[in-house]
Parts: C-alpha cells; structure tokens; sequence
C-alpha cells in the first residue's frame, strides 16, 4: 500500500545537446517543461497527509525558479553534462531530496520521490528515487 501526493509546476530553460543522435537540438533552443513531483509514502503521517501540499508546491518552485530563464549551458554546475529531460528529472528529484532530508519540507515518512517532466503533450520522462 502506498500514498501518493503530487503538485504541479513548471519551468522554461535554454539549452543544446551535445551528439548527433539529437539531430537539430545541438543548436540552442529553449524548453517549457511541466513539471510534476510525486512524494510517496507507505503510511499518512500524524496529520493525515504524505506531504503538506502548500509546502512541497512551494518547495518545487524554489528548485525551479533556480534554473528557469536560464541557459544551462553557461551554468558551471552542468559543464560538460547533457541537459537532457531525463538528466534534468534526476537533478530536480536530488534536490527535493535534499530538502527531505534537512527538513524543508517537513515529511520524513516519504518513501520515495518521482518527478516527471512534460516536454509536450506527446513526449516525457520520469526520474524515481526510493527514500
């Protein structure tokens, strides 16, 4: 049996990839992901909740609103990585981590995290890490 809450958010960021297999998507280009966090627990906590919904939304658009409107490729902490969907999946589920574990968001019962990227109607990927 698992619970499960997600908030919605999004983001919009530039960038190229490296390799031919990404044909046109070498050359600079911008993206609007939609971004989905999925916090998952076994049991509710004392409140009844797996996450306080306001606070993890909250959460997901500090970690977004530190890479939106920005080009990656000049970021150093992505020197020489392929920002691809799935790689940006991880990245964004490290840090909601991260906040797991300093308190941030107030959940220690999680028991894993999903986030999910929507590059359009047609074409995602997803990124889960057991807690």
């Amino acid at each position: 049996m698992t619970y499960s809450v997600t908030v919605r958010d999004h983001m919009m960021i530039a960038h190229s990839l490296a390799g031919e297999s990404f044909g046109p998507a070498q050359r600079l280009h911008g993206a609007t992901y939609v971004v989905d966090a999925t916090f998952r627990a076994g049991a509710l906590d004392a409140d009844g909740v797996v996450v306080d919904i306001g606070r993890a939304a909250d959460v997901l658009h500090g970690i977004l609103s530190a890479l939106s409107y920005r080009n990656l490729d000049e970021e150093p902490e992505f020197a020489g990585v392929n920002t691809t969907t799935e790689h940006l999946c991880s990245v964004i589920a490290g840090r909601l981590v991260d906040a797991v574990r300093t308190g941030g968001l107030g959940a220690r019962h999680l028991s894993g995290i999903e986030v999910t990227l929507r590059e359009s109607h047609i074409a995602w990927a997803s990124f889960e890490v057991q807690l």
